[in-house]
């Protein structure tokens, strides 16, 4: 069955969709009572299977909803926040061990205030709450902000001439008790410029650099770009819509040029070339459609990575069978008459151009997984990079076999294999299709998708595979398999000993093997394994504070829901017995999560490269952090820190080498007890 791309493109907005709306929907507004009173009143249509807590909640217990009132100006309150006209339910919670009110479909709250003067009217605060799921627990915080001015105020609000001068008693104390307080030292260095010792904002990058800083590993990870781009390359190889058309490319070459072997060769690689402009032309368009800011934001942004998500899991359904994403057959047939009309090497390239139509619907899901990976590195290049090692490997065979025409009856012929490497692939797709769910679900916290739950279904699908392989399972378009190949029995046997290898970690086992893929082993309810190292604090004020009081060293882990080489250094590194001993004995070890989407008490702003920047989630603030003070924007990134924010030591990027890293530790520790001899 085949289906549109715009039919496809359609389900898969359809689908992100689901997983991104929200489960309440909440108006406010302002409404006149009488007497010159108005009434902030907040109503929520909350969705089946959720609930939204009570104002009234018992300390230690779930977010209650609440009222912050930061600004009040020509108006006084009249009595407390209350809900109004609505069902409230209650039920005993085993998670809090406590009885706990709740609302189910819709709420209402209002807080009533007395107008005293219309012109200088101001109101200014938020109101937070949290809407739960009944099905899986899941919980997501709630924060509507609200600014009314005079203009905001109803029409029919009339106020006595009396109150119109009154100066109300509760004005000023309110204003001044709710006047924003600078609550760590950035506040501090953004409202005081301050650039005190004390300061732990101040920017160290020269210190860090006589030390030996280390740089980002953005090569390292083009070179894996690359790579991986080859390794999509090679298996496009390896499709229906691929192979047969290598003899039958090469052989037309050759019959074009008879007398002349050195142009069917010559034409053969320039076909090659052909393909590699065509594919990273396709890359660079990629990068300026996006943009480079855009690039760097897709690796933790939810909506492209749930994006992401449904293109793979649709990608690994087309694999299975179930449908073929053709491009218009009109594409096709107007570059086959250009290649027909043309001569030369414009000839040439339009029948590459007509091989990329005419392959998409197998080369389309690996070009988009490879897309992916290349979007989330974070490189503006690596689209062009990705694309590059793709066309150079789709590439090679075409120049080879014009080349050396002879290896052509060796071939294995087209038949029911190739699409078993589709279906193969499919199921990696589906596998992958999973990390970037995962990476979504750590960004903003939602709790879905657990590492066991991950685990559970990684090893369900390889098992699944590993039958596939033994034709135990049977796809569409797959042909009779009358026996067992040698090389199918091998790679079953690989796959289901990678489902047995997983196995263990439903249980808190570290699975060193797939730890830049899995979650972490902090989401994980039922841990038996006691191995791995967990920051003591993850706010860089709040560790700063302990560590000085303490008199210890601080190591600052710069890292990220989504980085995966974060997680390969937690479980590789940070799991060896003398790592984990210094981490935990000698440093004061904190985490800041770059792509941490929880929302800041306040907006915090900033001046950066000459431009004003709003600081507005936590993994906004320590980006910046990393950005101001150290002068690098990579992760994972370790940087060691005297009591009073001042390097001790060069810093550390990723590299799995658990010498060097015990090295860079033990450096750390040396220079800080000169310090502190210095001082006394």
């Amino acid at each position: 069955m085949k289906k549109s791309l715009f039919t496809l493109i359609l389900f898969i907005l359809s689908f992100t969709y689901g997983f991104a709306q929200e489960p309440a929907k909440s108006s406010i507004k302002l409404i006149d009572k009488g007497n010159g009173e108005i009434e902030l009143t907040t109503s929520f249509k909350i969705d089946p299977t959720w609930h939204l807590y009570d104002i009234h909640i018992p300390d230690g217990g779930p977010m209650p909803t609440s009222l912050s009132v930061d600004k009040l100006k020509g108006a006084t309150k009249v009595g407390s926040f209350k809900a109004v006209n609505s069902k409230l339910k209650k039920s005993y919670d085993e998670i809090f061990q406590m009885e706990v009110g709740y609302y189910e479909n819709e709420a209402t709250f209002v807080q009533r205030f007395k107008v005293t003067d219309k012109a200088a009217f101001l109101l200014e605060g938020d109101l937070r709450s949290q809407v739960c799921s009944e099905v899986d627990g899941q919980c997501i915080p709630i924060k509507i902000d609200f600014n009314y001015t005079s203009k905001d105020l109803p029409a029919t609000l009339t106020v006595a001439a009396a109150n119109a001068t009154e100066q109300p008693v509760e004005e000023k104390p309110v204003e001044q008790a709710t006047e924003p307080i600078p609550s760590d030292s950035l506040t501090q260095t953004v409202t005081n410029t301050s650039s005190g010792n004390t300061d732990l904002w101040t920017p160290v990058i020269k210190e860090l650099r006589d030390y030996g800083a280390e740089g980002d590993t953005s090569d390292l990870s083009l070179l894996w770009i690359f790579i991986v781009g080859m390794g999509g390359g090679f298996i496009a190889l390896l499709t229906p819509c691929v192979w047969p058309m290598i003899p039958m490319t090469v052989s037309f070459f050759l019959k074009r040029n008879k007398k002349d072997r050195g142009k069917a060769i010559k034409d053969a690689i320039t076909y090659g070339l052909g393909i590699i402009i065509i594919y990273v032309a396709l890359g660079l368009i990629i990068t300026a459609i996006f943009g480079p800011s855009a690039l760097n934001d897709l690796s933790t942004s939810a909506i492209f990575n749930l994006l992401f998500f449904g293109l793979l899991v649709i990608f690994a359904i087309s694999f299975f069978g179930a449908f073929e994403m053709v491009l218009p057959s009109s594409w096709t047939n107007k570059m086959d008459q250009k290649a027909d009309s043309t001569t030369g090497i414009l000839s040439i390239f339009f029948m590459a151009f007509t091989l990329a139509l005419v392959s998409f619907s197998c080369t389309g899901p690996i070009i988009g997984t490879l897309l992916v990976q290349a979007f989330t590195s974070g490189s503006i290049v690596a689209p062009a990079i990705g694309m590059f090692g793709f066309a150079f490997a789709l590439a090679i065979p075409f120049s080879l076999f014009a080349i050396f025409p002879s290896w052509l009856e060796s071939m294995p012929k087209s038949g029911g294999w190739l699409n078993s490497v589709k279906v193969v692939l499919g199921f990696l797709e589906l596998a992958l299709a999973l990390k970037f769910l995962s990476v979504a679900d750590l960004a903003y916290g939602w709790g879905i998708l657990d590492r066991e739950v991950f685990l559970a279904l990684w090893i369900v699908i390889f098992v699944l595979l590993g039958v596939y392989l033994l034709g135990k399972l049977k796809l569409p378009h797959d042909s009779d398999l009358k026996h067992v190949s040698v090389s199918r029995l091998f790679l079953a046997i690989v796959s289901f000993a990678f489902a047995v290898y997983m196995i263990p970690g439903l249980w808190g086992a570290p699975l060193k093997a797939i730890s830049a893929f899995s979650p972490p082993l902090i989401t994980q309810d039922f841990n038996l394994y006691k191995g791995e190292v967990h920051a003591k604090f993850d706010d860089y004020e709040a560790g700063m504070d302990y560590a000085k009081k303490n008199n210890k060293p601080v190591i600052i882990d710069f890292s990220g829901y989504g980085c995966v080489n974060c997680r390969k250094m937690e479980a590789s590194v940070w799991t060896d017995p003398k790592v984990k001993d210094i981490l935990e004995k000698d440093y004061v070890l904190i985490t800041l999560m770059v792509d941490d989407k929880k929302k800041l008490p306040e907006i915090i702003e900033v001046e950066e490269n000459g431009k004003t920047t709003k600081l507005k989630t936590i993994g906004d603030k320590w980006s910046y952090l990393q950005r101001h003070k150290f002068g690098t924007n990579s992760q994972p990134y370790y940087v060691l820190l005297d009591t009073e924010g001042k390097p001790i030591g060069k810093s550390y990027a990723y590299n799995e080498d658990i010498q060097k890293y015990i090295q860079f530790l033990n450096q750390g520790l040396t220079n800080f007890k000169k310090i502190q001899d210095t001082k006394q």
